[in-house]
């Protein structure tokens, strides 16, 4: 969840934040996420399970004037498929980041999946959607900027960076890499 909300300051997208009962069982927007965005409209909404039913909610998402959401929740089944379905409804295209929540069951995910997908939504990972945000490393955002991203959210990309830059840098390959 972390990766997933760091997306919208890497690439500078409108971010609406929501919780659905800071006083009931799903507590507060975990810190870490809010300090991202101290200043990102945050609803809280007064027990709507899902989001869309919350008017302050509707109206913070309306007054971002977009068409293409990106969205992920708590569970996949109830907070991001609800949210997900209703905003097909509304028209609106739905990315959902698959990795940005979870839920009980793999059976349960994969139910969710189902439905998200058969109702049009777009399922992906975070690394998927920072790619299909990025589009080409020569961008900016590009590589000087997502590589530092996936370094922290991805290590094992990370990972595949430094081992390209030592070979870069040290101009030469062991047997066996050679074909790779």
């Amino acid at each position: 969840m972390l990766a997933h909300s760091a997306l919208a300051s890497l690439f500078s997208l409108p971010i609406v934040l929501t919780t659905s009962a800071e006083t009931g069982p799903n507590g507060l927007l975990p810190k870490e996420i809010a300090s991202m965005y101290p200043s990102a409209p945050l609803i809280r909404r007064n027990g709507e399970v899902d989001a869309w039913d919350n008017a302050d909610f509707r109206a913070a998402v309306r007054a971002q004037n977009k068409s293409q959401i990106i969205l992920a929740g708590i569970t996949t089944d109830v907070c991001t498929a609800f949210l997900a379905l209703s905003l097909r409804a509304e028209g609106y295209a739905v990315f959902a980041n698959t990795e940005a929540s979870g839920t009980f069951t793999d059976e349960l995910a994969r139910d969710a999946n189902d439905r998200m997908r058969d109702a049009g939504v777009v399922l992906q990972g975070t690394f998927s959607i920072a790619m299909d945000l990025m589009r080409d490393w020569r961008n900016t955002p590009g590589s000087a900027q997502v590589l530092p991203w996936l370094d922290v959210y991805l290590p094992a990309y990370g990972y595949i960076a430094r081992a390209h830059e030592a070979a870069v840098l040290n101009g030469t390959l062991v047997p066996g890499e050679e074909g790779l």
